[in-house]
């Protein structure tokens, strides 16, 4: 993969990770780093990000449809609802990756989410960083950071589950919360 940007047949210089495949390519130009908020939308990339621990980012990119159509597009209200048999309907979904306590955390998560008082836009955004200058390479992309370890606990302390502090920072990466894109990579800055 390398450590600094790769250009592709369309001559556009991207983080290695973003170059190949397509899917990649096109949410790494589309969606990754962008800033994102409402609590639902906010919602599926914490619950996106729980998914995919353990597993390949490409392997959710894949499935990320049929997650959403499994989880009622993750509309918070309505996956707080939840009960037993929606969680075994969801572990014969062979759309999505079928992993009983994957599953049972994005239920409570929806439960939490939906007692926050000031809802999770606010809570997630709180514990955005200052804007700093782009990292030259992948090697100076950390993986865990003071405010995702905060987040992570006050996640946890409202009642999420799966929100350790490299998931709470991936999604921090996913919703524009940084912009770890790389300083040659061709996606404009976050405002």
């Amino acid at each position: 993969m390398g450590d600094a940007v790769r250009f592709e047949g369309d001559g556009l210089a991207r983080c290695p990770w973003g170059a190949e495949p397509a899917l990649y390519r096109e949410y790494h130009d589309r969606e990754w780093g962008r800033p994102i908020r409402g609590d639902d939308a906010l919602f599926e990339r914490i619950s996106l990000e729980a998914f995919q621990s353990g597993l390949s980012w490409l392997v959710i990119l894949r499935k990320r449809e049929a997650f959403r159509a499994a989880f009622d597009g993750f509309r918070i209200a309505a996956v707080a609802e939840y009960t037993e048999a929606d969680a075994e309907r969801l572990l014969a979904d062979e759309g999505i990756v079928r992993n009983r306590a994957k599953i049972a955390a994005t239920i409570a998560n929806a439960k939490a989410a939906r007692e926050l008082d000031g809802g999770l836009t606010d809570l997630v955004w709180s514990f955005a960083p200052e804007r700093r200058e782009r990292p030259k390479r992948i090697a100076d992309v950390a993986a865990v950071t003071p405010e995702s370890t905060a987040l992570s606990k006050a996640l946890k302390r409202h009642g999420f589950r799966f929100v350790g502090p490299t998931t709470a920072y991936a999604m921090m990466q996913a919703v524009g919360m940084v912009d770890d894109h790389l300083a040659d990579c061709h996606v404009p800055a976050s405002p």
